[in-house]
């Protein structure tokens, strides 16, 4: 998700006044259920004020009454605490993968409600295809749902660029300066899901977002470098808590770091690319499975579980140009962690060794630990989760979009 850069902010107005109250009493109870004269103590609001803007986040649908709080030890009746609504505004994801489209919606509460998912082949079909058949899995998955869905963030495998909803490019489906928030809002009307293609769409790379469900959900540090893998290869890189972007939204690219510069050409037009090593394509043509079509992540899994030596060496020859890549990253940036996330988290038995010895035998100017190179809890899950998990953040860093707009109370 675009963070809002907060030294573009005016002069705070009462309403703005109002918005960013909510947004504080909203943010205090997402971190777990709160009375109203506990949000007061932890906000330094008043008890009438915070009691003015809940009543108002309860009327929008986004908090329900939760029970009696816990005591406090107080004299006096415990108050009733407030939670986040579970059947309040949800928040859209959708995934297109080079094999797969998916779609899933979380609630307030970051809980998936739910989640439907397509093996298919996308590459080199056509994008109105494309957005048809996912159309249809975002209808079925709001649908089934039963939540009134606040946004959709679409996560795809390609560079995004700075104009709303465009894909750059996205050479493991062919695609080049797409605007896909304009071809899925006409898939979503065509598809009959009318109040879905009036949402607010966004698009981001997959990787990114996989990132930022990393920091969100995986419980990671403020600084880390989260790799995963598709068909292609992509890097999320999160710095003091948040995602490092590039002055042209382009940061990440890992996958396009050049390992051997006198190697195999790629598809991005360079020579030696970590994809040509790493990929999907470059480890299946390795174990000697090019001709394979499917879920590839689970075939060397499983074949490498039964020790096939041709995919065993494959994976390790990956690992190692894992390894030499990250070592760039490492040096760079200074991470607290490097996170294998994506279809790697299924490999990582068999990438983990080579990746270890290289970057013990190359990040020598500074500490390095074997236990700062770690495996995701999302795996392949990651993207979507984070798609969707960032639309319901949003309302909860901006709840005056949806509450009542007739209260000043601050």
């Amino acid at each position: 998700m675009r963070e809002t850069d907060p030294r573009q902010a005016g002069p705070a107005s009462q309403q703005g006044m109002r918005r960013a109250n909510l947004a504080l009493v909203l943010g205090q109870i997402a971190e777990g259920p709160r009375s109203r004269a506990e949000v007061a103590a932890a906000t330094g609001l008043t008890r009438a004020a915070v009691s003015s803007l809940a009543e108002e986040l309860l009327a929008a649908g986004l908090l329900t009454e939760a029970g009696p709080a816990t005591p406090s030890g107080k004299v006096g009746r415990p108050g009733t605490a407030l939670g986040l609504a579970p059947d309040g505004p949800g928040g859209l994801g959708a995934e297109i993968g080079v094999q797969h489209l998916a779609a899933c919606v979380v609630d307030l509460r970051g809980e998936v409600r739910s989640w439907h998912r397509m093996e298919i082949r996308n590459q080199g079909r056509q994008p109105a295809a494309v957005f048809a058949d996912l159309a249809e899995l975002l209808r079925r998955a709001a649908e089934e749902s039963g939540l009134r869905p606040a946004g959709l963030t679409l996560a795809v495998p390609g560079l995004v660029g700075a104009a709303e909803g465009m894909v750059e490019r996205a050479p493991n489906l062919g695609w080049a300066g797409l605007p896909a928030a304009a071809e899925l809002r006409l898939a979503l009307r065509a598809c009959g899901a009318a109040e879905l293609s009036a949402l607010p769409i966004e698009v981001d790379n997959e990787a990114n977002l996989g990132g930022l469900a990393e920091l969100w959900l995986g419980g990671r540090p403020g600084d880390f470098v989260h790799l995963s893998a598709e068909a292609g290869i992509g890097s999320a890189l999160v710095v003091g808590g948040r995602l490092l972007r590039g002055a042209r939204g382009f940061a990440g690219e890992l996958g396009h770091i050049p390992v051997r510069p006198d190697g195999p050409p790629c598809a991005c037009g360079a020579r030696g690319c970590l994809e040509q090593y790493a990929g999907e394509a470059a480890v299946l043509r390795a174990a000697g499975l090019a001709d394979v079509r499917g879920d590839w992540v689970a075939l060397l899994a499983g074949r490498a579980a039964g020790g096939d030596e041709t995919v065993l060496a494959a994976l390790a020859g990956a690992g190692a140009a894992l390894g030499i890549a990250a070592t760039g990253a490492v040096n760079l940036l200074d991470p607290a962690e490097l996170v294998l996330g994506g279809g790697y988290t299924e490999l990582a038995p068999w990438l983990l060794p080579a990746m270890r010895a290289e970057l013990a035998a190359r990040v020598t100017v500074r500490p390095w630990s074997d236990d700062w190179l770690t495996v995701s809890a999302l795996g392949r899950r990651g993207p979507l989760l984070g798609a969707a998990v960032g639309v319901v953040r949003a309302i909860v860093a901006d709840p005056g979009r949806f509450a009542g707009r007739g209260s000043d109370a601050v």
